[in-house]
């Protein structure tokens, strides 16, 4: 099946189906439409080697994936990136793969990448204060979005990114707290500096601020071990607290192991993990599904009109709160 097969068939000529592929902006809805369908219906697939050599692009995305850690919190990158491949199929691109151990490592692969596969983009996760990453790819003007918001101020207000406003989750999980008669609430989050971290930690210390309240609080490195070492810390600190809020589903499952006989303590944690599910703990809910559409159609407007300003190249996207048992 070729494309001059397919122009037969849908009675247009080559240069039609092949601007109906390439460039459909310049064709009419209707021709379009019907180009698409005789496409769909003869099964016609583009030979992507031969397109990449015409239009020198690769229709590739490339991601970096992030070592698992003890396999809860970092199940929420495995959902993003479901929802990024799936996205991607349908604007025609797929993703490309790899891993890298810090900013360096990840710059010297995008050197790899670029002069291997020719990636047409970048999606940057696990944002940080100083990202090495993102001001490399300003400096070349290579086109990307982070999902993650830059925590440090860069060159170019330009950069596109989607994140999840951690603060607002917080908030709504204190809140809950507050509605159901907790007034010492603590909370166990991660050392400062961390922008997603801090962001959650905020949230909490807000909503408390605006009651009038104060709570105690305690920051370790992510982890079940390290959620209940913080949670019996600070239960045996302030035997007065009733409730934690807790930075990740991780630590959160830590501190659950904390509580004691007689002593009811509710905890929420943040990713609504299968982990969480499966216990019944209740957990802030990030929209993955609507970040990843949200990077992809950022992404193929900056591809498809690289001159054209997009309507928002900053996209913070509101969490949700999944009530269960455990609060």
């Amino acid at each position: 099946m070729t494309i001059t097969d397919v122009a037969k068939a849908a009675g247009v000529s080559r240069q039609t189906v092949s601007n109906t592929l390439n460039s459909p902006e310049v064709v009419r809805e209707e021709t379009r439409k019907h180009v698409l369908e005789v496409i769909e219906r003869l099964g016609y697939r583009a030979n992507q080697a031969a397109r990449q050599m015409r239009t020198g692009r690769s229709r590739l995305i490339a991601i970096g994936i992030e070592p698992d850690g003890d396999g809860i919190s970092g199940s929420w990158a495995d959902r993003f990136l479901h929802s990024l491949s799936e996205t991607a199929a349908q604007e025609g691109y797929r993703i490309l793969l790899y891993t890298a151990a810090d900013d360096h490592a990840e710059i010297a692969t995008y050197e790899d990448l670029l002069g291997a596969y020719k990636p047409d983009a970048f999606v940057l996760t696990g944002t940080h204060h100083d990202d090495l990453r993102a001001a490399w790819l300003l400096e070349r003007g290579l086109p990307f979005v982070a999902f993650g918001r830059p925590w440090s101020d860069l060159p170019d207000a330009r950069h596109p990114w989607v994140d999840v406003d951690g603060a607002a989750g917080t908030e709504a999980a204190t809140r809950h707290l507050l509605g159901a008669g907790h007034r010492r609430i603590g909370f166990i989050g991660w050392p400062p500096g961390s922008g997603v971290g801090d962001d959650r930690r905020e949230g909490w210390a807000r909503t408390l601020t605006g009651h009038d309240l104060g709570g105690l609080q305690r920051a370790v490195e992510d982890g079940i071990a390290a959620g209940e070492s913080a949670a019996r810390d600070l239960l045996a600190a302030d035997p007065g607290v009733t409730a934690l809020v807790c930075a990740s589903d991780s630590l959160a499952l830590g501190a659950l192991q904390a509580r004691e006989p007689g002593r009811p303590v509710a905890v929420i944690g943040f990713d609504d993990t299968p982990a969480a599910r499966a216990v019944g703990l209740t957990s802030v809910h990030q929209p993955l599904g609507e970040a990843a559409a949200a990077c992809v159609d950022l992404l193929a407007r900056a591809l498809e009109s690289p001159d054209a300003e997009p309507p928002s190249a900053h996209v913070l996207l509101p969490p949700s709160l999944t009530i269960r048992k455990s609060a």
